[in-house]
């Protein structure tokens, strides 16, 4: 059963950010992919070829996991679980259009094959937000 997302999620999922979606192998084994994300009310949105990993194993398969952390503070974060309920041929490149745009500030640029939305229903969510301050990591040197 879906369920709405919290704020904190929302916010996480409107920004920038990366998200990890983990998807089942036909072996069982689990696959996990770096992902630009969109979002239809509760639903997620990720866009991929219907032939892709990602697009095969949730054809055979729904349930999925996703992980987004945010980049400007990597101690926010959340872990969703859900399963793919709809599957939208992006034809006319709106959803990986809007996504593009929202990650790269332009259009998807390849045309050559037509996109699969994967309509994602969510029905576990966990949000953390630690107490941290990320501080970059020391420059490394090169050897002369």
């Amino acid at each position: 059963m879906a369920i709405p997302l919290p704020d904190a999620v929302t916010r996480l999922l409107d920004a920038r950010n990366f998200a990890h979606l983990a998807t089942l192998m036909s072996d069982g084994s689990p696959h996990s992919a770096p992902v630009w994300v969109g979002r239809e009310g509760d639903c997620i949105i990720i866009c991929t070829d219907e032939d892709s990993v990602k697009g095969r194993n949730t054809r055979r398969d729904p349930r999925v996991a996703i992980s987004i952390v945010d980049m400007d503070d990597p101690y926010n974060e959340a872990r969703l679980r859900g399963r793919v309920t709809e599957r939208r041929r992006d034809s006319d490149f709106k959803y990986i259009d809007a996504i593009s745009r929202k990650y790269v500030g332009k259009a998807w640029p390849y045309r050559e094959e037509v996109p699969v939305a994967l309509v994602i229903e969510i029905d576990k969510v966990h949000y953390s937000k630690q107490p941290f301050e990320h501080t970059p990591a020391p420059a490394v040197k090169k050897p002369a």
